[in-house]
């Protein structure tokens, strides 16, 4: 069970923090709904939590017919198949890494729909993500798709218990936008940078972050009675 004073307070302090570190323009607080079930998505409204980032289509199904007053985005990696049900859920989806997932958005959009780019800033064989070697090609590929705006780019850096070992990934992801944003004014955006977790949103936001995505670093200490 989540204890919401507990929760409000850490809430408080997390967006305090990022506040500090990036004064006139702190990053919005996104919560990953996968440390969270929907029967505590109340807990998190009343602690003052307004976004959550979900992984999985039935999770944010499940949440968004509870969570009333919070805005959904998804965060995962979208299946082909489950565009044309994720898409009227959410606000946004951080996790573009392919043309053909792309070309399923804009087949499903009704209008215009904003997206992020994935982009696997470390060039980690693992992960997902377009390397940055390829992102112009990918950004001009995805400039034919009318129904497309590509509202920024998203990045998880290579894990690291050393916050600022992050640092100089978030800065070419900023530089990377900062360049595209340049290039596609007036057919794209480009005004988020989703980057930065539990270990290092700090470091993410003094980088130009304008959403941090946290999860079991601020919701499991304010779990009570497990």
């Amino acid at each position: 069970m989540i204890d919401v004073e507990i929760l409000r307070e850490r809430v408080a302090a997390t967006t305090g923090a990022l506040a500090d570190a990036a004064p006139g323009a702190p990053p919005e607080l996104l919560v990953a709904g996968k440390y969270v079930d929907a029967g505590e998505i109340s807990a998190l409204e009343a602690a003052g939590v307004t976004l959550v980032g979900e992984n999985r289509l039935q999770d944010l199904q499940a949440k968004r017919a509870v969570g009333t007053s919070i805005t959904f985005d998804f965060i995962g990696h979208l299946q082909r198949r489950k565009v044309k049900d994720v898409l009227p859920s959410v606000r946004l989806v951080h996790s573009v890494d392919s043309e053909r997932l792309a070309q399923e958005i804009a087949k499903r959009s009704e209008g215009e729909t904003r997206v992020l780019v994935e982009v696997n800033v470390a060039e980690e064989e693992t992960k997902g993500g377009i390397v940055p070697g390829r992102l112009d090609e990918f950004v001009e590929g995805l400039s034919e798709l009318q129904q497309i705006v590509i509202g920024g780019l998203m990045a998880m850096p290579p894990f690291s218990d050393e916050p600022d070992r992050s640092r100089r990934y978030f800065s070419d992801l900023r530089e990377l936008r900062d360049r595209l944003q340049q290039r596609y004014d007036g057919r794209h955006d480009f005004r988020e940078l989703s980057m930065g977790t539990s270990q290092d949103h700090i470091v993410a936001a003094e980088e130009g972050a304008t959403i941090v995505r946290i999860g079991r670093g601020l919701v499991e200490p304010a779990r009570v009675g497990a």
